[in-house]
């Protein structure tokens, strides 16, 4: 994995080289301590557990890359918890996250400042199409960005920007979607995301991946 990392006035643009399935947020212990420019599938359980309390991580961005929203969330919960608010999860913070993760209860998900949480993320090709479904934990609405070309992601307050064309789904809000995408090339690798929306307006993408169409 290739990644590469172009600072913004207060944001982080973020140029992305992967060849592996989309990560999905989940509620795993973290077992690494982690700073801005770090992204996996743990700093995305963490932005989960983070949105559910809109106080903490208003924006509610799933995005399994530590920008610097994240920071300011990961500030805030430290603030709550009688730590250093250094917006750093070190050694004296991994603990205390990992304790309160592991008691959560998942009375967040769903309400205001809690994203859509994206799984069993599945896709299927041929020479030039392809098409792309997965599973949210709420109903929402979604769409998938797809480029020949690396995409570049940009994070502000309230939404990402991505690079790249766009597959959308229908307009109804489901917890189940599936997008497919036509005029592919043969024999072609593909980037692409999921970006998903739930009703309130809170955001989750996945980590991009890639996949080829078949000759």
């Amino acid at each position: 994995m290739t990644k590469t990392l172009i600072f913004g006035t207060g944001l982080m643009l973020m140029a992305l080289f992967l060849m592996s399935s989309p990560a999905t947020a989940s509620a795993a212990a973290i077992n690494r301590q982690l700073e801005v420019g770090m992204s996996g599938s743990d700093v995305g359980a963490m932005q989960s557990y983070l949105a559910e309390d809109p106080t903490i991580y208003p924006q509610g961005l799933v995005t399994s890359y530590f920008g610097f929203l994240t920071k300011s969330a990961v500030a805030n919960f430290q603030s709550a918890n009688g730590l250093p608010s250094v917006g750093r999860v070190g050694p004296a913070t991994l603990p205390v996250l990992n304790d309160k993760m592991a008691n959560d209860d998942g009375s967040g998900s769903g309400t205001t400042g809690s994203a859509p949480l994206i799984s069993n993320v599945g896709i299927s090709t041929n020479s030039n199409n392809a098409v792309v479904s997965w599973m949210t934990n709420e109903s929402a609405k979604g769409q998938v960005y797809y480029s020949t070309s690396p995409l570049t992601t940009y994070e502000h307050p309230n939404s990402v920007d991505v690079s790249g064309n766009i597959a959308r789904t229908d307009s109804n809000y489901r917890n189940f979607q599936g997008v497919s995408l036509s005029g592919l090339q043969s024999n072609t690798t593909y980037y692409y995301l999921i970006y998903s929306t739930d009703q309130q307006g809170n955001v989750s993408v996945t980590w991009p991946a890639s996949f080829r169409t078949t000759n």
